[in-house]
Formats: structure tokens, sequence, C-alpha cells
């Protein structure tokens, strides 16, 4: 049986839902990562930063912009240091300026992903994917990838059917 692995960051407090600042108490994509393991099975890890983004969506929203501008690697306060136990690495984030956050960066060029399957998970208010699927590429160098599915983080709560579906597809 594969074995899964779901890395994820996730924004709790302020976020962008339907075109209005809301305060969720759970992260839009940390509920998504769950499904996944709900699903099919694996591990959870949360990329977590030191220094953490500020809690004003507004003024987040520009430190993201500064970062991947910059090609930024926040430091995170834990690092996996190996995925050779598992098969399937699920890759999951918020779309932040068409992409994932830079700390999941600073994770996955930590890592070897030879002979694994990469599947993009990007939770979002309109962007879809972005580019997330082709940085991917760029950093997972090795790895087959599955096909990545973008859920509106507005939806996010109610999604557990589609996302199971797809976790469960990706992973055959």
């Amino acid at each position: 049986m594969a074995k899964n692995l779901i890395i994820y960051y996730s924004r709790k407090g302020e976020n962008y839902v339907n075109g209005g600042i809301k305060k969720l108490s759970k992260g839009n994509t940390e509920i998504v990562a769950e499904f996944i393991q709900k699903a099919v099975g694996g591990d959870l890890f949360e990329v977590d930063t030191v220094k953490p983004y500020s809690e004003d969506y507004t003024a987040c929203t520009e430190e993201a912009k500064k970062e991947l501008h910059s090609n930024a690697r926040p430091e995170l306060k834990k690092y996996l240091d190996s995925i050779d136990g598992y098969d399937n690495i699920f890759v999951c984030g918020p779309c932040w300026w068409g992409t994932f956050p830079c700390a999941v960066f600073t994770q996955l060029e930590r890592l070897n992903f030879s002979g694994k399957k990469v599947m993009a998970v990007m939770t979002h208010e309109g962007s879809g994917l972005g580019s997330c699927e082709r940085d991917l590429k760029n950093i997972c160098k090795g790895a087959a990838f599955g096909k990545g599915i973008a859920v509106h983080g507005a939806d996010a709560a109610k999604s557990e059917s589609s996302v199971s579906k797809w976790a469960k597809q990706v992973t055959e």
C-alpha cells in the first residue's frame, strides 16, 4: 500500500473570503489537507515559519509579494529531512500571488523527490492552481506528477466529497 505525505501551509485568522475579509479559526488549506488524510491516509506536515506573517490580511499579502519577488526562503520552526518512506507527496497551500507561499518552497528545496509522485493542492479565491504545478516541477526534480486540484477557499469546508474522490484517483 502506498504511503502518503501531506505537506501544507495554511493561514488562520484574517483571510480573503468571497470578496471580503473574514477571520477563520482554521485555515482553508488545513481543512483540505485533513480531508486528503481522511480519504487516503498518510502523515500531515505543517509548514510553520519562525517569523509569523502579519495577522493583518493586507499586510500579509504585501509580505508575501516581497518574499516572492526576492525569491525569499523564510526559516521554518521545523523541517522534514527526508521523504524516503513515502510514495505520494501532496503539496498544499493557499494561492499567494499565483503560487505557494515561499515558506513551502523552503521545505521542498531540502528534499529528494526522485521516484516520488507529487500532487499540487491549492486553495484560492479565484486563481485556481496559478503557476504552482509549474513551480513544483522546477523544484521537485525526479518526481512524477499527478493531476493537481484547486479548491475555492470559501468552499473548503464543503469540499470533502470532491477532494476525497480526487485524492483516491491520484493515488491509484
